[in-house]
């Protein structure tokens, strides 16, 4: 894993300042013994490739290859970690640049990049202590070169620093995508993506570095708003008439197996709950052709019919050999009013209390010692790492313990998610880090801090004696490289 600086411009700083400067040591332990293994320990990680397995970067920008926008419209627009942050203190969604749904609307985004990046400049101290700040210092100083932290007063010569960098070539996707070392990177689409620019990423030899994750969730949910239009989606991507529940499974395996063509390594779904009770064929049918005629099923309905797809989403798997990736939990765009005039992720996602145990049984019974299923269960409830889903993946051969993920993406979460769910489930029933993201300047931020926190746990494990050197060095090199290649590897 490698970082880019800019190759035509240097930071010019206010004489007699200091440049600013990143502690080796970030994010690894403060005991001095252990801060010794720990280095040790992340000196054989850091520079190992990247393994981005589950992200939100469109192959879209890696296809066309084009420059990105200016600093706000790359670092502050899209990013929801920044913007609900600056949310809560007081600022406008609108105020920030983004802009809303409907180009009618009467709410008039802030026009102005550099009056965006202002703000944030403003507001650095805001991020003291997140993950953001780890994540957005580390791409400041360590791919783009900045010298100097953000405010009020050096915002405008940071903006301008940027600007000139992402002019240049050194700084296009694809460029960064070498010089971050990224192996293979998975986009998320939806089921009816024509992938498009997938295809033509194979034909310029990119086809196993970029690939497709089918995330269906839109068609799973009967009660959506634009449920029936989605299905149109659906019939019109798969080449065929969807009229009846049969005819929605046959669409469903169609363009899973395109995305097996276009190589896929996995699904995606992200349902409220995890309950995977299927039903029987009469009532799936039923409350199916409720739907398709119009008629709203109700939540109940709704429901039980998302969690039967959630277990024919797994008989699937079973089939073609795609992994299924599991994160319920999240009641998503909870202002209902900003998703209406924003559109979604805005930062209004919030966790929710899920129950995996009993909601998991029938799949795990009917899949969890099926040769050619593979299951990754994500959660933002971190109680119940050592309650439910830790006993659960230390005992199902194909289920597998997703990493920390959103809300637990930090420093402490991924300790904590260490220290809970190791002892029950061990290093080898997890799959390595995924960075769940769209900022793609962040993915080389996300996965040192990753590689370093794991780096500070193995090493109390050596200093306490629990583990050799060796040991915990080849467990470091599994979490961060090969877990998540095995873990997505090509199945059926």
């Amino acid at each position: 894993m490698s970082t880019a600086t800019p190759s035509t411009t240097t930071y010019a700083l206010p004489d007699g300042a200091r440049p600013w400067q990143l502690h080796g040591d970030r994010a690894l332990p403060a005991d001095p013994s252990t801060r010794a293994a720990a280095r040790e320990i992340y000196q054989q990680t850091r520079a190992l490739p990247i393994v981005s397995m589950h992200g939100h970067v469109e192959a879209q920008t890696i296809d066309e290859d084009l420059p990105f926008g200016n600093p706000a419209e790359l670092l502050v627009v899209p990013d929801h970690y920044l913007v609900r942050m600056l949310v809560s203190q007081g600022a406008s969604v609108d105020r920030l640049g983004v802009a809303p749904v409907d180009p009618a609307s009467s709410v008039v985004p802030e026009q102005d990049p550099r009056a965006v990046w202002r703000r944030f400049c403003e507001s650095w101290h805001l991020f003291r202590g997140t993950p953001t700040r780890y994540w957005m210092e580390h791409e400041l100083v360590e791919v783009f070169g900045v010298a100097e932290r953000p405010s009020a007063e050096s915002a405008d010569r940071i903006y301008d620093h940027l600007d000139a960098a992402l002019r240049s070539d050194a700084f296009r996707p694809r460029a960064l995508f070498d010089s971050f070392d990224i192996e293979i990177l998975a986009s998320t689409d939806p089921a009816w993506s024509p992938l498009t620019h997938h295809a033509n990423l194979a034909a310029a030899g990119w086809g196993e570095r970029v690939v497709p994750t089918f995330r269906p969730d839109p068609l799973l949910h009967l009660d959506r708003p634009g449920w029936c239009s989605d299905v149109d989606l659906l019939s019109a991507a798969a080449g065929l008439d969807v009229t009846s529940y049969p005819t929605y499974l046959e669409a469903l395996r169609e363009r899973r197996a395109a995305f097996v063509a276009a190589g896929a390594r996995a699904t995606d779904h992200g349902h409220l709950l995890a309950d995977t009770t299927p039903l029987s064929d009469a009532e799936a049918h039923r409350i199916f052709d409720l739907a398709l005629s119009g008629v709203a099923p109700s939540p109940a309905e709704a429901q039980a019919f998302s969690g039967h797809m959630l277990f024919q989403m797994a008989a699937m798997s079973a089939e073609d050999g795609l992994v299924m990736q599991l994160h319920p939990g999240v009641l998503r765009d909870h202002d209902r009013s900003v998703l209406a005039t924003f559109g979604a992720d805005k930062g209004y996602d919030i966790p929710v209390q899920a129950e995996y145990t009993r909601s998991l049984r029938p799949l795990l019974e009917a899949f969890g010692h099926h040769p050619g299923f593979r299951l990754v269960v994500f959660t933002i409830d971190e109680t119940v790492y050592s309650r439910e889903l830790a006993p659960l993946a230390g005992v199902y051969p194909a289920m597998r313990l997703g990493a920390p993920w959103w809300f637990l993406d930090s420093p402490d979460g991924m300790r904590r998610f260490r220290e809970t769910s190791t002892e029950t489930a061990g290093f080898y029933n997890t799959t390595g880090f995924v960075d769940d993201t769209r900022a793609f300047c962040s993915i080389p931020a996300r996965h040192d801090l990753s590689r370093r926190v794991d780096a500070g746990y193995l090493a109390r494990l050596v200093v306490e004696h629990r583990l050799d050197l060796d040991e915990a060095t080849e467990t470091a090199v599994d979490l961060a490289y090969t877990l998540p290649k095995a873990a997505y590897a090509r199945r059926g």
